[in-house]
């Protein structure tokens, strides 16, 4: 078994016929004016929430969704359309209660006869999910038999639903998704593929100082793209023009460059550059001939001699690790950058790892994403684990010993 999930039970250990099972998952998904715009972090629940319908299971499952601080909020963030949706996947009728400190479950459960199952309107509606409060995970522990979490994406948080409820329950397990995302991060620190190459971008270095510690002496080579290869640049006295730099972090880049031609590992950074005068898809934008930034004008992307570099270098890896856009791929004029490194990842043979957040939907996006090894849905939580943190929603399911 993975080391990060020793002491914690797999789902298949238990019994679950005619068990009342609260199933915390992480249905916080991109939506649009009521409409669901990527349906993968759904997708990715379904083998468990199956699992425990076919074994009998009384099911209830939790989720929060986005941030909603005000009553005027509950519209806006109500899980009615993931209800639907989920109902449309499974075949089967979809509850929503109202809200998530409701009694209404109890009174629902003892006739329910397996077609049917409920669904707790957004956890973060009751003021004490956030707060970790005893009371609420209390009351939910009352009418349920076993938890399970299977919402990797929001386990590094020590929400009531996450930390304080399992540590009620005696019966308590992880689902398909939790174990397969643990597993292949452990993999990828302890025995990866070689070649090992990690692509970093994204807009701050400082926000992947941790990562970059983490990964430094298990990678072969290290990719940097984005907005934190021109703090890089900038480090080697590249002028950068207008691009964005984190002043902060400019000694942090001369080191870690240093370190890396002093172990003759390859740091590979852009050699030309997709430029524009301003940021908006509709500004005046070209190619610079080299790595220098005109005054004047800001990196939006990658040019094509990087893509031609960096596709060379990572086509030969054995295991890919990406984390952060390689520009402003929002913006269709400076997307071709991050879209060509998800071109390699689905290309080769090697195993090719997306770390959540940006990189999950750029790799969505480009359509290639059936190809690749693994996507996380885990965002924060990837890193945070990736980085060496302990997680409240795994260490909640350790046994006590």
């Amino acid at each position: 078994m993975s080391k990060g999930l020793q002491s914690i039970q797999f789902i298949e250990d238990l019994e679950y016929q005619d068990k009342v099972v609260f199933l915390r998952v992480d249905f916080n998904v991109p939506m649009n004016e009521g409409q669901i715009t990527d349906d993968l972090r759904i997708r990715k629940a379904l083998p468990t929430i199956k699992y425990l319908l076919d074994h009998g299971a009384k099911l209830v499952l939790a989720s929060h969704f986005g941030r909603p601080k005000t009553e005027e909020d509950r519209a806006r963030f109500s899980l009615e359309p993931v209800a639907q949706h989920l109902s449309e996947l499974i075949g089967r009728e979809v509850i929503l209660v109202d809200d998530p400190e409701s009694e209404a479950p109890k009174g629902l459960l003892p006739g329910f006869k397996g077609q049917e199952l409920i669904l707790l309107e957004n956890l973060r509606f009751a003021k004490g999910e956030t707060k970790n409060a005893h009371e609420l995970a209390s009351h939910w522990a009352s009418y349920i038999d076993i938890y399970i979490n299977d919402a990797f994406g929001a386990s590094h948080r020590a929400h009531a639903s996450i930390d304080e409820l399992p540590r009620l329950m005696e019966k308590k397990a992880m689902g398909y998704l939790i174990q397969k995302e643990v597993s292949v991060i452990d993999q990828l620190l302890e025995e990866p593929n070689k070649p090992f190459w990690a692509i970093l971008g994204g807009a701050k270095v400082s926000d992947k100082i941790k990562v970059i510690e983490r990964l430094a002496d298990l990678v072969d080579g290290l990719v940097i793209g984005g907005a934190m290869a021109y703090t890089f640049l900038k480090a080697q006295d590249v002028n950068v023009g207008d691009s964005l730099v984190e002043k902060e972090s400019l000694q942090y880049a001369r080191e870690l460059t240093s370190r890396f031609r002093m172990r003759e590992k390859k740091l590979l950074l852009p050699v030309d550059h997709k430029v524009a005068t301003e940021f908006k898809a509709s500004a005046e934008s070209r190619v610079t001939e080299t790595n220098v930034i005109d005054d004047g004008w800001m990196g939006m992307d990658i040019g094509p001699k990087t893509i031609e570099l960096f596709s060379q270098e990572l086509s030969q890896a054995g295991t890919l690790f990406w984390n952060g856009p390689m520009g402003v791929f929002e913006m269709e004029p400076f997307s071709e950058g991050t879209f060509s490194v998800a071109q390699v990842l689905a290309k080769g043979n090697a195993t090719t790892i997306v770390g959540g957040g940006d990189s999950a939907a750029a790799a969505l996006k480009s359509g290639l994403a059936d190809k690749m090894t693994h996507i996380s849905t885990g965002g924060g939580a990837s890193l945070e684990y990736l980085q060496g943190e302990r997680l409240p929603g795994l260490e909640a399911l350790r046994s006590r010993v």
